[in-house]
């Protein structure tokens, strides 16, 4: 027994050194979970802006096509008609890519707050190797 003295003071040492070590890794992990958290919340602000700035787009375009159809009643040109048109579409299709960025960021977010834990397979379920 005397002789074992040290071997238990460098396992206690051990000990220590393995505890500080995960409590190291675990401040990583924090850290970097709460900093993948702000980028996405930063993100889903910056797509939120752009998603109200491509709506506003969207009804100045609609807009302006409506004052060219009435004007087609008239003697308004074809070319600008066309133009309108296409102008309209474009708003349209850039509105969509902004609600679509805004849903990809909004699951996005999921996996930094722990998303997906609930499919996470029972361990108690497990089949056990007897």
């Amino acid at each position: 027994m005397i002789f074992d003295g040290n071997t238990l003071w460098h396992r206690q040492r051990a000990a220590a050194a393995s505890f500080e070590q995960a409590a190291a890794q675990y401040r990583s992990t924090v850290l970097t979970a709460v900093q993948n958290v702000a980028d996405t919340l930063y993100a889903l602000q910056a797509d939120a802006e752009s998603l109200t700035a491509a709506v506003a787009a969207e009804r100045a375009a609609k807009r302006t096509l409506d004052i060219t159809l009435k004007q087609q009643l008239g003697a308004a040109n074809y070319l600008a008609l066309l133009s309108a048109q296409q102008a309209y579409q474009q708003t349209v299709i850039s509105r969509v890519q902004a609600q679509a960025n805004r849903f990809a960021d909004t699951g996005a977010l999921f996996l930094p707050l722990g998303g997906g834990w609930w499919n996470r397979p029972d361990p108690a379920a497990a089949p056990r190797a007897d």
